[in-house]
């Protein structure tokens, strides 16, 4: 497989004098549970649409599978699934019945591809269940099940887990883990609800107004949102002997003289204030810092709170 499996470069989309994806740039390699993190409206869906050929783009460049020719990406995108907004099952048909006509009109031949997808996402024993009776989470289901039919290697999803319960959500949730992982499949999957990416993503792409704002491991994200406790004590380098020895940990860092960040004993500041005041540093001031990940992006995206 390609060492990256999805670039964008300068992709835009115009409609009139409506700008809905401003040059987006992204890049997903093989392996990544991509979270498109944007509030309603931002650009999410347009350039989801893009990437899987749904929409054409006012200019720039995709390369899906290293492929960037007309051709070259309509052959990419047979090695996609994907769900955009709802998709359209017919109403009085079991899930079976809709997956099947949805096998024909894609050209698989294996007739199994359907009994195995069922299978995958747990709607193997709906038996004549018609769709129109179906649960939201069902709903959800079938249509990944849809997505997975040709054995992709990326899929792509908007907004899966929007209007499910929180059962639903971790339902889900384990599922795309159980297809990442067992499977191998890329994912790029787009929310609103930054909270609920954390639980899967490896990167994210933050998008504000047609715009990506960031791209950014989870790793890296984690350890700028990581809390600590921020020391201004009277010494520094006596401060950290004496964490070292009578803490007994050595997560912290020195910012200069008299400031230390402790990223242990965060929810019990009184522990770390007594030891070192017993042991002769003085200490201005101790505070619980860090933001969550909710928090994180209204600050990356200028404090706006709205959707």
């Amino acid at each position: 497989m390609a060492d990256i499996v999805l670039k964008t470069n300068n992709i835009t989309k115009k409609y009139k004098s409506y700008l809905a994806v401003d040059n987006a740039n992204i890049e997903v390699k093989p392996g990544d549970i991509y979270g498109l993190v944007g509030k309603n409206g931002a650009g999410k869906t347009t350039l989801l649409r893009m990437i899987s050929g749904l929409t054409i783009p006012t200019s720039g460049e995709i390369e899906l599978f290293g492929e960037t020719s007309i051709y070259g990406l309509n052959r990419s995108r047979m090695r996609t699934g994907c769900v955009i907004e709802a998709p359209s099952f017919f109403p009085y048909l079991s899930a079976t019945k809709n997956l099947e006509y949805y096998r024909i009109q894609k050209g698989i031949v294996d007739k199994e591809v359907v009994k195995d997808s069922l299978k995958i996402v747990g709607l193997q024993d709906t038996g004549k269940k018609k769709f129109k009776d179906f649960s939201l989470g069902m709903k959800q289901r079938l249509g990944l099940a849809f997505a997975i039919m040709g054995s992709p290697d990326l899929l792509i999803l908007d907004e899966p887990i929007n209007g499910l319960d929180p059962t639903g959500i971790v339902e889900f949730r384990e599922l795309l883990l159980k297809l990442n992982r067992e499977r191998n499949i890329t994912i790029i999957i787009s929310s609103h609800i930054l909270g609920e990416l954390s639980q899967i993503a490896t990167i994210y792409g933050f998008i504000h107004n047609g715009k990506i704002l960031e791209q950014i491991s989870s790793k890296e994200l984690n350890e700028k949102c990581r809390r600590y406790l921020s020391l201004k004590v009277s010494d520094a380098a006596k401060s950290t002997v004496i964490i070292e020895k009578r803490l007994n940990t050595n997560k912290y860092e020195v910012l200069n003289d008299n400031e230390i960040r402790l990223y242990e004993y965060v929810d019990t500041p009184e522990m770390v204030t007594k030891t070192l005041i017993n042991n002769d540093v003085m200490i201005s001031s101790i505070n619980q810092t860090g933001i969550n990940l909710e928090n994180y992006f209204i600050d990356l995206i200028g404090g706006d709170h709205n959707d």
